[in-house]
């Protein structure tokens, strides 16, 4: 039986002390775009831009170096995306996830990660009562995600049946959909329920269970966590960068 190549450790310095990562080897695109970004010296001197306390830290824009105060940051990136590498439920949302940014689904359905903006999870502890109500949100928004894709399927029958005025097939056309809806999602089932990892890991340590399976997780926190928690408590403004810079000073691999 061949080896287990050893996962790639990164030390990630900052203003407000030290943060060591390790990248996972089931994302390979992630771990090498990552590794290669730290060798090109690309996140040094970029700030922790976006903060919000019990969610996430945010970093990697390429334009927040020395950025002043009253400039709009969140967008800047080095024009190209990776393709999502989702390895779920095995690598989920906990705290200390480290996981890739992205643009929204309707302008990235595929859910490509931005090349250099990162956030590592912080998220908070959940009731389980909590995590039933969020297996039910997962659930309802499987539904609709598979609702508009058949819709988007049956559209020309769908306008074509909106033109004929034919409001009988359409209201037939409709229940037909939401029966093939109701199929889908019963046998995809598992896709909304939380595994009893998450479960334990969400009522214990934490995290952002609604980004699970939306984000790609390339990582996570070994040591530091301290220094995570340190940034996520500092004071932001509206925009919810830290009024006081927060900035990535160097990131070498070990």
């Amino acid at each position: 039986m061949a080896e287990k190549a050893p996962e790639t450790i990164v030390l990630m310095h900052t203003t407000k002390g030290d943060i060591k990562l390790k990248l996972y080897n089931e994302t390979p695109r992630h771990r090498d775009n990552f590794i290669q970004l730290v060798k090109d010296g690309q996140y040094e001197g970029l700030l922790f831009h976006r903060v919000i306390k019990d969610f996430m830290i945010q970093g990697g824009d390429v334009t927040s170096k020395n950025a002043p105060m009253n400039k709009s940051l969140g967008t800047g990136d080095l024009g190209y995306t990776i393709p999502a590498e989702f390895v779920y439920p095995k690598y989920f949302h906990k705290k200390g996830a480290l996981c890739a940014a992205r643009t929204g689904d309707e302008v990235n359905p595929e859910k490509a990660s931005s090349a250099s903006q990162f956030y590592i999870v912080t998220g908070k502890v959940y009731r389980e009562s909590d995590l039933k109500q969020i297996e039910k949100q997962l659930e309802n928004a499987l539904k609709q995600s598979i609702f508009a894709r058949l819709q988007a399927e049956y559209r020309p029958k769908i306008m074509e049946l909106y033109r004929s005025g034919n409001k009988e097939e359409l209201a037939i056309l409709r229940d037909t959909l939401i029966g093939k809806t109701e199929l889908e999602a019963e046998r995809r089932k598992d896709e909304t329920k939380l595994t009893e990892e998450q479960k334990k890991t969400y009522t214990t340590i934490g995290g952002v269970p609604f980004l699970d399976n939306q984000y790609t997780v390339y990582g996570e926190v070994i040591e530091g966590l301290e220094t995570v928690d340190a940034i996520q408590n500092a004071k932001t403004n509206k925009q919810d960068r830290p009024t006081e810079n927060i900035a990535i000073t160097s990131v070498e691999i070990l």
